[in-house]
């Protein structure tokens, strides 16, 4: 199931947005529920939407430095997907480095290493 949320142009999703659209789905059915905030790795951060936990996606064509760049998403998150893995052949990306850069921000940042287009886990430190 599939839901989605009009922010009206706003660069994230707020708490309100999210009350309302559960209204639409039948949670008595629903044993896992995702939100995929919308915008970009610095303002989603900020706001909270009543979740569990944060997890922040990022991937090898965004280079490393990612969480230097963006530090509030990688402190707020609890884990971390880094993604595209399979494009790592092709790419100057230092998986290690990228790493240890979100460990600097959030030394307990739990990783998991995928491919959305194989499905590949196996680089999952």
């Amino acid at each position: 199931l599939v839901h989605a949320v009009v922010t009206g142009g706003a660069c994230h999703l707020d708490a309100m947005q999210i009350t309302r659209s559960l209204d639409a789905i039948d949670l008595e059915h629903i044993r896992l529920l995702f939100i995929e905030n919308v915008g970009n790795l610095v303002c989603p951060a900020s706001w909270d939407l009543g979740e569990a936990e944060k997890i922040v996606v990022f991937s090898v064509t965004e280079g490393e430095d990612k969480p230097l760049k963006y530090p509030k998403m990688f402190q707020m998150a609890r884990h971390a997907i880094l993604n595209k893995i399979d494009l790592l052949p092709h790419l100057d990306f230092d998986v290690d480095q990228a790493i240890a850069n979100a460990h600097r921000i959030n030394p307990d940042l739990q990783f998991f290493l995928t491919s959305a287009r194989t499905g590949d886990t196996s680089g999952s430190p």
